[in-house]
């Protein structure tokens, strides 16, 4: 009877399931973070990032350290002394390698992880992000999303870095990174996964922070991103006021999405990480849900807190001896003495969209029309993306025809009104959760 009534449940999910997905056994045991109005939330606590970008050997390196356990396990144990919450990887190898042993060890050391689902071979362009924007590309992206939404620690997934910088040109490539994060969120719907935030990580540029931020909130539910970071390096040992971040808490109140630092911690003038503080109090938190500092590992920038011992022969290698250098004792102690604080912290219940941001001389996207998505990537929604090109591929940035699947494309998802190829508001339950919440009842009563 055990056995008959488990079929039957699962086939109830099946149904339940869009089209192609395959939900997948859940392979951590700790609470997933949600989106609720413009804050992220722990099951029914607010939560607020207090983490640490984790980048060893640097972005040169191109290095993934969560595919190897001698190199993730004595980090893991220094992000516990320093009372992180959530670390940054920049680089994942998505071509089969394991992740579970690192992912595991996050997990129980309570441990949350945000994805870059770009590398620097597989990337949008910023000055050439049509031909970027192609089949090749998304297989990449889609196949770090089908690696890590497995992982109930995994948070968020980045769909860009820096990518819109300073010069007027490069905010043309914002067209092809929403669109990035348009098909992300459309996959994730489309394979059954459970709903992943997906969000862009911004230069913090005077000239079009702003713009930026309220472009990746416009348009249609399926369009919006999940949040808005930006990496800010203002603060530089002085306090709230002096570095000007009371005035972007009072730009960005009533934003509608959640927004924190995707990375902070500047090094002109000491640091004893006071943003913490700041992060923390009444003053940020109705706005802005914590940040990461900048960075782990000592590199050529010299903004790490820890010294990893590294071959002359092998700059890939980053198993060596572990030194924290005086800063790690700061970062720790800042951690410790500004914990997150109690309650809803003043958030938004409610989320909203932005209007787009007009033209002008800085911002040169007029409207909200995105690239149509690669007619080759369609058929990653119903089969997956399959293994990835890994870290040493050939890269993507060519793989494209210059501009050909810009034209004569509308917002929205390559297949307009097909349920598997529009990605759900983040804020609507799918029919799927239902589902599966109704199986793991089922299964729990008849394990009695």
């Amino acid at each position: 009877m055990r056995s008959v009534a488990l079929v039957s449940a699962l086939a109830a999910v099946a149904a339940a399931s869009p089209a192609g997905a395959v939900p997948q056994k859940r392979q951590t045991s700790i609470t997933p973070i949600t989106v609720k109005g413009n804050a992220f939330f722990k099951g029914n606590e607010r939560f607020y990032v207090r983490g640490i970008a984790y980048q060893p050997g640097g972005s040169s390196a191109n290095i993934d350290p969560l595919a190897d356990p001698k190199v993730c396990l004595p980090d893991i144990a220094k992000f516990k002394k320093l009372g992180v919450n959530v670390v940054r990887v920049y680089s994942i190898d998505n071509s089969g390698v394991s992740h579970d042993e690192c992912m595991n060890a996050l997990a129980d050391a309570g441990i949350y992880l945000t994805v870059d689902a770009n590398n620097p071979k597989y990337s949008i362009n910023r000055e050439t992000p049509a031909p970027s924007y192609n089949h090749a590309y998304l297989q990449s992206v889609f196949a770090v999303i089908d690696e890590f939404a497995k992982y109930d620690n995994t948070m968020a997934f980045f769909s860009g870095n820096e990518v819109i910088h300073d010069e007027p040109e490069t905010t043309l490539s914002a067209r092809y990174v929403k669109a990035t994060t348009r098909d992300m969120r459309a996959y994730i719907k489309a394979r059954g996964y459970r709903q992943i935030p997906v969000g862009y990580s911004a230069a913090d540029v005077t000239d079009n922070r702003r713009q930026t931020a309220d472009y990746f909130n416009c348009g249609t539910d399926e369009e919006r991103s999940d949040f808005f970071a930006f990496n800010d390096y203002s603060w530089c040992n002085t306090d709230i006021v002096t570095s000007g971040w009371d005035q972007k808490v009072k730009n960005f109140t009533g934003y509608g999405l959640p927004i924190f630092l995707s990375e902070y911690g500047c090094t002109a003038n000491g640091r004893d990480f006071g943003e913490i503080e700041a992060l923390m109090s009444k003053e940020m938190t109705h706005v802005y849900s914590g940040g990461l500092m900048y960075e782990y590992t000592m590199e050529e920038n010299k903004f790490g807190i820890v010294q990893i011992t590294v071959p002359k022969d092998d700059p890939k290698d980053q198993t060596g001896a572990r030194k924290e250098l005086p800063e790690f004792a700061n970062l720790q102690k800042a951690m410790s003495k500004y914990p997150a604080p109690k309650g809803d912290g003043g958030f938004t219940s409610n989320t909203k969209a932005q209007d787009c941001p007009p033209k002008d001389d800085k911002w040169l996207i007029e409207g909200s029309r995105l690239p149509a998505m690669p007619a080759e990537a369609k058929k990653f929604f119903d089969n997956g993306a399959g293994k990835g090109p890994g870290l040493d591929g050939p890269g993507s940035q060519w793989a494209g025809p210059a501009g050909s699947e810009d034209e004569n494309s509308d917002s929205g998802s390559a297949d307009q009104g097909d349920d598997n190829s529009s990605a759900a508001s983040l804020h609507k339950a799918p029919l799927f959760v239902s589902g599966l919440v109704a199986m793991f009842t089922l299964v729990g009563a008849l394990a009695l």
